[in-house]
This record gives C-alpha cells, sequence and structure tokens, in this order.
C-alpha cells in the first residue's frame, strides 16, 4: 500500500494476514469474526495461489486460508448432530483447508471454494468416525458412505412419517425403507441393516471404575474372559491330557499282568447300564483269593503307578 505526502512515497508492508483474526476467548466471537474477513475476487484468488505454487509465499497462502474461514464454519455446522463439539468439528475442518489451499492448482480452471469443500469435508469426516465412538463403525470406503447418509436419509424417513401422521414412530428402519437405502446407495442390504445396528449400539467399558462406594461395577469382563485360553490353562490342560492317555498307558505297563486286570475291572471299565466296573468280591472269586488280597493288590499296584506317572511328568 502506498502513502503519498508532499513528495515523498512511503511503501508500507502488508499486514501479516495469520494476525486478521487475532487470539479470541469464546466461539462465538471467532466465527462473528471470520464472518467480517473479506472475501477474494477471483483475480486476487489465482493471483494468490500462483504466488504460492511457484514462490511457496506463505503470506498468500494465509490469505487463501482466511477468506476461506467462513466456509469452513458453514460445513462444520451440517454435522453438529453427531454430538461432537462445534469448535473442534470446525479445528479440524480449518486443517482440511490448509491441506486444500496447499494441494490447490490455479491453472485448473476451477475456484478454490470448489476444491476445498471435498478436503473439509474428508477431514471433518475422519474425525467424526474416529471420535463418534469409542470403536470404530466404518473402516472401508462402501461403510464410511453408509454411515454418513444414512443418518440423514432416517431423518427424512421420519419427517415423511410426521407429515403423514403416523400411529407410531419408530427407530429401526422398516423392510421398505431398508430396500430404498440399498437402491439409493447401491450397497447390499445386508450392509445397511448391519450398519445401522452399529450405529443403534453404544460403547460399554469392558471393566468399569469402581462406584462412589468403593464398590466394583459389574461389566462385560466378568463374563467376557475365556478362562480356557488363557495360556497357563492350556498348558495344564495339554499336560492332564498327556498324563490321561500316554501316562496312563506307561503306568499300567510297569504292572504285572494280575495287577493291571484289577486296576483295569476296577477303575477303567464302565458296564453298559453306566456302572463301575467288577467289584473286591467279584475279584476275589476270579482269582480264588479273599477280598482283601485283592483290595492288598490294588493299593500296591496304585502306589506304582503314581510313582511312574510322577516319572513321566
Amino acid at each position: 500500500m502506498n502513502i503519498q505526502s508532499g513528495t515523498a512515497t512511503t511503501t508500507l508492508a502488508p499486514a501479516n494476514p495469520w494476525a486478521l483474526v487475532p487470539p479470541l476467548g469464546n466461539l462465538d466471537a471467532y466465527i462473528s469474526a471470520v464472518n467480517r474477513l473479506p472475501l477474494l475476487t477471483h483475480e486476487e484468488e489465482q493471483t494468490y495461489a500462483r504466488q504460492l505454487k511457484d514462490n511457496n509465499d506463505l503470506d498468500s497462502a494465509g490469505r487463501l486460508v482466511m477468506s476461506h474461514l467462513r466456509l469452513v464454519v458453514s460445513i462444520a455446522r451440517q454435522y453438529l448432530g453427531y454430538g461432537l463439539p462445534h469448535g473442534d468439528l470446525i479445528q479440524e475442518g480449518n486443517v482440511g483447508l490448509m491441506k486444500a489451499v496447499k494441494r490447490f492448482d490455479p491453472d485448473q480452471g476451477v475456484r478454490l471454494v470448489s476444491y476445498a469443500m471435498h478436503w473439509i469435508k474428508a477431514e471433518i469426516h475422519e474425525y467424526i468416525l474416529k471420535n463418534w465412538r469409542m470403536v470404530k463403525v466404518a473402516t472401508t470406503k462402501a461403510q464410511r458412505k453408509l454411515f454418513f447418509n444414512l443418518r440423514s436419509m432416517k431423518q427424512g424417513f421420519k419427517a415423511d412419517a410426521a407429515a403423514a401422521d403416523a400411529a407410531t414412530h419408530r427407530d429401526t428402519l422398516s423392510e421398505h425403507e431398508i430396500d430404498a437405502v440399498a437402491a439409493q446407495l447401491n450397497v447390499k442390504r445386508e450392509e445397511v441393516i448391519e450398519m445401522e445396528t452399529r450405529m443403534s449400539g453404544g460403547d460399554v467399558l469392558l471393566d468399569p471404575a469402581p462406584s462412589d462406594d468403593g464398590e466394583q461395577a459389574f461389566g462385560p469382563i466378568a463374563y467376557l474372559a475365556d478362562a480356557a485360553h488363557e495360556p497357563t490353562a492350556m498348558i495344564e490342560s495339554r499336560q492332564r491330557d498327556a498324563l490321561a492317555t500316554d501316562g496312563i498307558a506307561t503306568a499300567l505297563d510297569s504292572l504285572d499282568d494280575r495287577s493291571r486286570r484289577i486296576v483295569e475291572e476296577r477303575w477303567l471299565k464302565v458296564n453298559d447300564d453306566g456302572s463301575g466296573g467288577m467289584t473286591l468280591h467279584d475279584l476275589a472269586a476270579v482269582y480264588g483269593v479273599s477280598a482283601e488280597r485283592i483290595r492288598q493288590i490294588e493299593v500296591a499296584a496304585m502306589k506304582k503307578m503314581k510313582k511312574a506317572l510322577a516319572e513321566f511328568a
């Protein structure tokens, strides 16, 4: 800017564009300030964009960003229904705007406002998907499309139902509405049902913090834990299986034939009716000895097998 005084001409450097919006104490003051920032003409936009592209002029980048801050505020307002702070949405949108300014090519023949909308929305979308829930509800491109369109379409269905003075108001989609969403978004109806289920569910802490009275709150961790696949339990289970098969076979091999038959008949055989094997008296009759003698042989065999199992383990 030139200021003429008599014969002297003084040239002043342009103001720092980043100082056009001073530090403010609240969101309303920020929005009011950015709405007062002047818009750039097409010629000014082209000039600043070329200076940024050719010379990496940060002042030109600042002017391009500042002149489009109101666009970010407008776009961010459209996503207030997700329950996230408006200020955070604006902040993420500003990041998208700066990315757009950095990549903007003035030779493409489009205005920055049209180009920047994609980057602003993309950054806000990413922020919503990361922060709307503790667990991500959409990861693929198709799921993202469903996430951001399903809410608005459901609102439209509710508005139509209210206009028709519907007797009942449902939070879930009807079969007809599911088919309509799937057809309009070109996705499978199963994907619509799955996304609606994800969106309608809430986050639950696996291990809730203790309550104010010091009592431990009940959470899913209490019944979701799979003790069977805990490493120590798995090792112990394999050891028990080995002892019950190869270990018992080795221990039985250490016995003489009579002792082995007594153990097998007493403990390892089951009758067809589910009852146990032979009794002491049954075995005493087979071998022609007393039941007490059979018991003594059984006790001695058990001690020998226990020693063999200990060596096997």
